[in-house]
């Protein structure tokens, strides 16, 4: 009988650690949670608003314009930030519109403040050259931007952010429930 017991402790031991240590595997190296700090990506994401950040999307792909990441940023912080500029791109506003390689794009993640603002646009005129004494955003860089474009600290302050900063891509809210969608 005492043999028995042994072998039952054992066995929920090993699947204990098994549990963990595929727990700690997907948290390092597939997905992690991250939780919204600020106001930066209002109205899309809430301060509050938690998140899952997919660290694989970039392992096998590459960011796409409008992705909505997590990164390192300079501060020792990690930043949510919008996705506005790839490597080779001339980004710059002009009336409120966003222009990339001298196309303009529209932003209806924007549309809502837009409509609140009353004394000028939500988006400060500026071009690549002004916030980071380049023509265009670096290879191996990408040029970021919160939603919440007054009050948002990002590529126009800190600089372009290179690859290697980059947690992962984010469109999963799963808490508050109320809240809990997908993203675009």
């Amino acid at each position: 009988m005492a043999e028995k017991k042994k072998n039952e402790l054992w066995e929920w031991t090993k699947a204990l650690l098994i549990a963990v240590v595929l727990a700690a595997v997907i948290r390092y190296f597939l997905f992690a949670p991250i939780v919204v700090d600020g106001l930066s990506m209002m109205p899309t994401l809430h301060d509050q608003d938690r998140m899952i950040v997919n660290k694989l999307s970039y392992k096998v792909g590459e960011p796409e314009r409008f992705d909505i990441i997590v990164f390192h940023a300079p501060e020792n912080k990690d930043y949510i930030k919008r996705v506005i500029g790839l490597p080779g791109d001339k980004v710059e506003y002009k009336n409120d519109t966003l222009y990339v390689n001298g196309k303009a794009y529209e932003e209806p993640y924007l549309e809502e403040y837009k409509k609140q603002v009353i004394d000028g646009p939500l988006t400060d005129p500026f071009t690549l050259e002004e916030k980071i004494g380049r023509e265009t955003v670096p290879e191996g860089q990408l040029f970021v931007m919160g939603d919440n474009r007054r009050f948002s600290k990002d590529s126009r302050h800190i600089g372009t952010v290179p690859f290697n900063k980059v947690l992962g891509k984010t469109s999963i809210i799963y808490w508050p429930i109320d809240d809990i969608r997908k993203i675009d």
